[in-house]
């Protein structure tokens, strides 16, 4: 037999090496709603070779190096074709898109939060600028978001970029409303009691027992949880990929559970470099200051241009983000990361505190969507009653589940997410929980920067664009943005940020100045004539506004809304993707016929200073710039938006809301007959009363007590499993419980 040539024997022998020092993790698997739970006890790699912690400083920053690898090849490989195909040859523009040698901008898009609300129109926005959808392909809008380079969600807007990925980077109409084996976000259904107000209806305690079952099997890896695990819970229920309308009420899926933030780059749509790299955000509560008020951005403020000694130091609140690869924050203050596969790893100065071994499986999807979006430490301020926002049984709900929570498993700080510090004894004195061995997460909105813009800021990443899906409810009672995000975050980046992030573009000074001058109401393009090309990104801000043509608006919704009936949220959508593709002409309630040419001018223009000599802007974009850029010399005013309806009108009541307007409709044609009608709902109700008792349901869901490791019990706490049952288990789901001899179920409960 033919020896092999040397050359396929040294790569036969390299390949071998590599798996042999490639380190084996356990399979967090996606079968039961225990998968929740992470693994401790897990071998950490060699550190001395492959440190799962980094480090830099704010003048010299790095960024992971496969996140520059795939933004790299998703630049050099990808989207040179879709600036073409969305630009054609440039002419329609006014340029030659040969002209700019590929040098295209880099694009990233931000998806603020506010609920459902918020992931709606996120979902929305981004299928105006789909390349799929026919009709902002045709209105020159769809495009924009195949050339994106990166992506950031808060609260709501993570929901939508998890979703994205998560159920394998469908079109929106496919991730919302179902088609297939999609069955949609299925928002019809609450998201706290989906049996409705009675807590303790049957189907209502299955599905707090389903929640609890999986927050307890991460508790008895004997991490301390919260309320923003059984939350992280709900929210998987709807914009993961295991929940069915059918399955929605049973755990005949995993509802999300074992599903993995770090497991991105393992799908198709990540290993293809279809989609822009995401990240999400979260902010920083001190830890242990048991605050419930939101972070101010004074507590933020702190020198970063020499260090001070501990006594002199100002502490900054934590402002980190979530990526495929790890959790960090560019902050000067601390200016970190660590491997998010091992996230639940507590380390001191980089070294896991635990002797060798380390914790995987605590990024799940669900818990990294949840922390971006852990407003507790507000809502269960109860001096100021934030809980009353929520519907009466949306707050019965969460009131309840808590008060369960806290009986069945012990918890640290109740009300933000709890991840074991991997930061401890870094930058003592500067950055604020240098000696703690827990990071207090919370909303990412906490300290008034509702819109995600930090990452995209970054000055190691280089943005040239930044497209704004603003959907702030900041405006009392109207529910409709007024730019104070963006002020505070130039004001931020103005001052504590200035060697870690890229300037923000001039913008109207406070929220009163962006009202006055429209600009929350229309779209708008922020910072188009630097001084230098690098001083700041062009952003692009399409804000939830009132529909231009006159229309009553349906998308200035609550905040705290967790439920939308299918009425209500084809509306949103419809009016979100009419206003998307409109644009506007000032003084009139017409379309703009030019808006999608106007939005690839802005897209396109920082190209030109990418080129030697650098292209001068073309006589039709400077026409596009001059309607749509805010100009702080010349501002616009909000008069050239007549006509416009502020209050919100639920296009489909509820409830009393639906009664009240059925009967005023129709009072007369009633009267006569109102005596009747109720004696015949009298006895319909006295009658299926009589027969639920004696009937079985003809079909009947799947029940959480049905299974075997279930007790009947009120609290629907595991029951010891019987012999055949325990041997068909997994060891992890085995030895993840202390049971009791008896049959009385968990021991301590």
């Amino acid at each position: 037999m033919a020896l092999l040539p040397r050359g396929v024997v040294c790569l036969i022998l390299s390949h071998l090496a590599l798996l042999a020092s490639t380190q084996k993790l356990p399979q967090v698997l996606q079968e039961k709603v225990t998968d929740y739970a992470p693994f401790t006890n897990v071998d950490c790699p060699d550190l001395s070779t492959r440190p799962i912690l980094r480090t830099w400083s704010a003048e010299n920053q790095t960024l992971h190096p496969q996140e520059v690898e795939y933004v790299t090849n998703r630049m050099q490989n990808v989207l040179p074709r879709a600036w073409e195909e969305w630009l054609g040859d440039g002419s329609a523009l006014g340029y030659k898109l040969a002209d700019f040698q590929r040098n295209f901008p880099k694009v990233g898009i931000a998806i603020p939060g506010g609920g459902l609300r918020a992931a709606q129109y996120g979902a929305a926005c981004l299928e105006a600028l789909d390349a799929r959808n026919d009709s902002s392909k045709a209105a020159g809008t769809g495009g924009l978001l195949q050339v994106a380079s990166y992506m950031t969600g808060l609260s709501g807007g993570s929901w939508v970029t998890g979703s994205l990925f998560f159920n394998g980077w469908p079109t929106i109409q496919q991730l919302v409303f179902g088609d297939g084996d999609r069955q949609g976000w299925l928002l019809d259904i609450p998201f706290v009691t989906p049996d409705g107000i009675n807590l303790f209806s049957e189907d209502n305690q299955h599905f707090f027992g389903s929640l609890l079952w999986s927050v307890m099997a991460k508790a008895q890896t004997g991490i301390d949880t919260s309320m923003v695990d059984p939350w992280a819970r709900m929210i998987s229920y709807h914009f993961l990929n295991q929940t069915t309308r059918a399955n929605f009420l049973t755990n005949d899926s995993a509802h999300g559970a074992g599903q993995l933030w770090s497991d991105i780059p393992r799908l198709p749509s990540y290993r293809n470099f279809e989609a822009p790299f995401p990240m999400v955000v979260a902010n920083a509560r001190p830890s242990g200051s048991n605050a419930t008020t939101a972070l101010g951005i004074e507590a933020t403020v702190y020198e970063v241009r020499r260090s001070y000694p501990p006594s002199k130091a100002v502490h900054s609140n934590f402002i980190g983000k979530i990526t495929p690869l790890e959790l960090a924050s560019y902050d000067p203050a601390l200016s970190a990361g660590v491997n998010l596969t091992f996230a639940g790893t507590r380390l001191v100065d980089g070294m896991p505190t635990n002797g060798s071994t380390c914790v995987v499986g605590f990024d799940q999807a669900g818990f990294v969507m949840g922390t971006s979006a852990g407003l507790f430490n507000q809502i269960f301020d109860f001096a100021r009653s934030k809980i009353t926002e929520f519907s009466k049984e949306d707050g019965a709900g969460i009131l309840y589940v808590l008060s369960r929570l806290l009986r069945s498993v012990r918890t640290r700080a109740d009300d933000v997410a709890n991840w074991p510090s991997p930061f401890k004894g870094l930058k003592d004195g500067l950055f604020q929980d240098s000696k703690s061995e827990w990071l207090e997460l919370i909303d990412g909105s906490s300290n008034g920067e509702n819109v995600p813009y930090g990452p995209l800021f970054v000055k190691a990443r280089g943005l040239d664009v930044i497209v704004t899906a603003e959907n702030s409810a900041d405006i009392v009672d109207l529910n409709w943005p007024n730019g104070s995000s963006l002020v505070v975050t130039k004001g931020r980046q103005d001052t504590i940020l200035r060697l870690s992030h890229q300037r923000f573009p001039p913008i109207p000074q406070t929220a009163e100045d962006f009202i006055a001058t429209g600009t929350n109401a229309r779209p708008t393009f922020f910072g188009c004539d630097p001084p230098a090309p690098s001083d700041y990104p062009l952003v692009i801000y399409l804000p939830n506004a009132p529909p231009f043509n006159g229309d009553v608006p349906v998308t200035n919704s609550p905040t705290f809304q967790l439920q939308y009936g299918p009425k209500h949220t084809r509306k949103f959508f419809d009016q979100v993707h009419a206003n998307l593709l409109a644009g506007f002409v000032p003084n009139t309630n017409d379309p703009d016929p030019n808006w999608g040419l106007c939005l690839q001018c802005a897209a396109i223009d920082r190209a030109r200073f990418k080129v030697t000599p650098n292209i001068p802007r073309s006589d039709k974009c400077s026409a596009c710039f001059k309607q749509y850029c805010y100009d702080p010399a010349n501002p616009p005013s909000k008069s050239q938006l007549p006509n416009r309806k502020l209050e919100f009108v639920d296009p489909d009541p509820q409830g009393a809301t639906r009664l009240g307007g059925f009967l005023s409709k129709n009072k007369f044609a009633l009267i006569g007959g109102a005596v009747g009608l109720i004696a015949f709902i009298v006895a319909l109700t006295l009658g299926l009363l009589w027969w639920k008792k004696r009937q079985n349901r003809a079909a009947q869901y799947k029940r959480v007590q049905e299974a075997p490791e279930w007790d009947a019990t009120p609290l629907f706490i595991p029951h010891m499993p019987s012999a055949a049952s325990a041997a068909s288990s997994s060891t992890r789901v085995n030895s993840m419980y202390e049971w009791n001899k008896s049959e009385t179920g968990y021991k301590g409960l």
